[in-house]
């Protein structure tokens, strides 16, 4: 019966062992079994050191351990220096295991656990070399601990008796043992759920889908000339996955599917086709195309690192400059998404979409980190890279296409950070238009065509754009544009020019929100050599919003937008329109 006790005593200081060099597996608390988590498949059981025999078992009976040595436990793959605090301090006499609540690295099967680390070899150290053995058990983690050399006891102590004493402990902690095995089990069969229906593993897969109550006053049109608006509201919706796929860990493949019911602009689809308020200066930042409902290919795009400090992608469908260039504007650029501003003039600089030609686009961009503060960001994109030739050819019959031929633009740009919260950008970009339209959908018809649609036109663009957050509460921002446009086979020339300026306020009411307010002028032609089409009055785009997390999944965001001499034209009511857009992530 002595041998048998004795036996459980030892059991109880391997357990112990175990359990305290791997304290990174289960993190040991007083309140109980809820915080503690034992992943019993990563324990080791690699012997450094030959293992006891019967006889020096024996000798472990009652007596102390007074060897504290430990420096050349497992030396070949770990370095002990934070094993102990006092290894020398008087030690109290347990006389049973039920005594065993905690296990200090001052009590006995602490001192015990010295000798057994460098003789036995049962447990492993840390990675990073330390054994971290100055901690508390508690008796589920000493349960734990058993339950984890079980087998390797087993292997080495044959014999009926050390059977008898390992059965001994098994039943002092039948309870502990039981609920930590439920919960091992309960663990296996979740994980097996789970590689069973994953979807895969390679791709996560995210959605966002917006619905989005919006409705503006009536009032007197200039585009088409005569044309009153009257006030409605609609309901609409739209729907995106974005299947995010990587091979390395390092690229990324991205995969949009969407549907809409969104018409493709509050105001109108483009130039001389405005309804409704009659321009384009009220369209939303999510009327991105309307599908009737149906799936589509939206995007598609593969990134992947050059060196340390590159990155290049591939934009194969729909693609913007802002998917790689960096717009500045980090609190309202949604990516024509359900988060930032309402409006599309209000997500970034017009410039940005000079000469993007929506779902034609494709091209190359390449984003280089000069250092933390100083950045390079290229993009190309051609609107008919697809295809031989232009959809239709413009006005001289031209019918270039291709990917250096048709429709391009090309946007380089210097992004200097000088503090985290801060940055600043100056943005070049060239575009050809063979037919006639600069596309970036946010200011008036002779913007948008400076010299008429199907009239071909190259044009040379700059732009600065910076944001600051000046308090944990507070940021600034905005950015201006000059456009300088050339008609093809003339001398005609005509000057663009938009700003805007927004102030943003955070955390108000509930931390995650955002209130702000957006003031600016959309693209404006101040001078043009083709006769009639030169902007005679000015625009002011003023815009609120105030973007509230209901949680981590739904935000709801109520914005106004408010156009003073709509389409830069006088004779015209203003616009004022309101959205209430509910956003859902998942």
């Amino acid at each position: 019966m002595n041998t048998a006790w004795n036996r459980i005593l030892f059991g109880s200081t391997l357990a112990a062992a175990s359990f305290m060099a791997h304290a990174a597996i289960a993190a040991p608390s007083e309140s109980g079994l809820e915080d503690q988590t034992v992943d019993l498949a990563t324990l080791s059981t690699e012997i450094t050191e030959p293992a006891l025999s019967l006889e020096e078992v024996s000798e472990l009976k009652t007596e102390r351990v007074a060897d504290s040595s430990v420096a050349n436990f497992g030396k070949e793959s770990y370095h002990l220096d934070s094993l102990i605090a006092s290894p020398d301090q008087d030690q109290a006499v347990v006389t049973s295991v039920s005594q065993l609540s905690d296990v200090q690295p001052t009590d006995w099967a602490f001192q015990a656990l010295q000798s057994l680390v460098e003789r036995y070899g049962c447990i492993a150290g840390y990675p990073d070399g330390t054994f971290r053995g100055n901690r508390a058990a508690t008796r589920y983690e000493m349960a734990a601990a058993l339950n984890a050399c079980l087998d390797n006891i087993s292997d080495k102590f044959a014999t009926k008796e050390d059977l008898e004493a390992v059965k001994a402990l098994q039943e002092e902690f039948q309870a502990e043992l039981a609920t930590l095995r439920g919960r091992v089990d309960g663990l296996e069969a979740r994980t097996a759920t789970l590689e069973a229906q994953q979807f895969s593993t390679t791709t996560k897969l995210n959605g966002e889908v917006i619905m989005a109550l919006s409705g503006f006053l009536d009032g007197a049109n200039q585009v088409p000339a005569g044309t009153d608006r009257e006030s409605r509201a609609r309901m609409t919706g739209r729907a995106r996955l974005n299947f995010l796929t990587s091979f390395s860990g390092k690229d990324l493949l991205y995969t949009r599917l969407q549907a809409s019911n969104q018409a493709i602009n509050f105001g109108g689809a483009g130039p001389f086709f405005e309804t409704e308020t009659g321009t384009s200066m009220s369209r939303l930042a999510w009327d991105t195309g309307n599908t009737n409902n149906g799936v589509i290919l939206d995007r598609l795009s593969y990134m992947f690192p050059v060196g340390d400090k590159a990155k290049v992608t591939v934009q194969a469908n729909n693609g913007f400059h802002h998917y790689v260039a960096n717009s500045v504007n980090p609190y309202y650029e949604g990516g024509g998404g359900g988060k930032g501003a309402v409006s599309w003039f209000g997500e970034r600089n017009p410039i940005f979409r000079n000469g993007t030609v929506g779902n034609n686009a494709n091209g190359l961009g390449l984003v280089y980190n000069l250092s933390d503060k100083l950045g390079v960001d290229v993009s190309y994109l051609a609107g008919t890279a697809q295809s031989a030739v232009t959809s239709a050819p413009n006005a001289s019959g031209e019918t270039n296409g291709g990917l250096f031929g048709g429709t391009s633009s090309l946007l380089s740009q210097l992004v200097f950070k000088p503090y985290k919260g801060g940055q600043v950008a100056l943005t070049y970009v060239r575009n050809e238009a063979p037919l006639g339209n600069i596309q970036s959908g946010a200011g008036s018809v002779f913007a948008q065509s400076p010299f008429g649609l199907g009239q071909g036109f190259s044009a040379d663009s700059v732009g600065m754009q910076g944001t600051f957050r000046l308090a944990d509460q507070f940021a600034i921002g905005g950015w201006a544009g000059f456009t300088n446009a050339n008609q093809s086979g003339t001398t005609n020339n005509a000057k663009i020019i938009n700003a805007a300026a927004n102030i943003t306020v955070f955390d108000l009411i509930k931390e995650g929100s955002q209130l702000g307010i957006i003031a600016g002028l959309p693209p404006q032609v101040i001078e043009n050599d083709f006769p009639g089409r030169e902007d005679t009055d000015t625009s002011i785009h003023l815009e609120g919003l105030f973007q509230f997390p209901v949680n981590n999944n739904i935000t709801v965001t109520p914005g106004v937008i408010y156009i003073i001499n709509p389409n830069h034209q006088t004779g015209t009511d203003d616009v004022f329109a309101g959205v209430l857009r509910t956003t859902f992530n998942f």
